[in-house]
């Protein structure tokens, strides 16, 4: 039994079964927070455009490259554990890599290079309740055959997140700041 069983938010959170009482709105447990690009793309979002690879004079967009005024970016994942449980909950970001590190990941993906080791990155996405003035320096690995990258981040709030683990309350609370209070939904029955 995992700690969090013991918590009825918690139970109401993951029983797809249970309706709030005020509103009907069901769940199913920890989902997870994307960001379509980084937060310096100057361009309209690529879901607005109708297509999957949005080119702007330089600029370009696809759902998991992207290239802003010579920098180049790799969509990622970072995982934050759920504490007292066997959950984990993802940021879908943005990590902003040399182009060195860029290239590399492309041929080792496209199975034309070495497999790709990791690299220096930056997270290049505000993430809520972990905001930065500068971006957050992490290392980059190559995920599971098939997945996007996973990000480990070096020092600080989020680096203590990734390896402590985030409470509950905290999930919560970073859905509330996300725009998607929750909270009150799993209070009553």
């Amino acid at each position: 039994m995992n700690l969090l069983d013991l918590d009825a938010r918690w139970r109401r959170f993951n029983d797809p079964d249970r309706a709030c009482p005020c509103c009907g709105r069901t769940f199913s447990g920890i989902f997870d927070i994307g960001f379509d690009e980084p937060d310096s793309w100057p361009h309209p979002p690529l879901a607005e455009t109708g297509t999957d690879d949005l080119s702007v004079g330089e600029d370009r967009l696809t759902a998991d490259l992207c290239r802003i005024d010579g920098d180049r970016f790799i969509r990622c994942v970072l995982p934050l554990p759920i504490r007292g449980s066997d959950e984990v909950f993802f940021f879908g970001v943005w990590a902003r890599v040399g182009d060195g590190v860029f290239f590399a990941y492309l041929d080792a993906i496209n199975g034309t290079g070495a497999s790709f080791d990791g690299a220096e990155a930056w997270i290049m996405n505000d993430l809520p309740l972990f905001e930065s003035d500068d971006p957050i320096a992490a290392t980059l690995s190559s995920g599971d055959a098939g997945a996007r990258p996973v990000l480990s981040v070096r020092s600080g709030p989020l680096a203590d997140a990734q390896k402590d683990g985030i409470s509950f309350d905290h999930l919560l609370d970073i859905y509330a700041a996300s725009g998607t209070d929750i909270r009150p939904h799993l209070t009553t029955d």
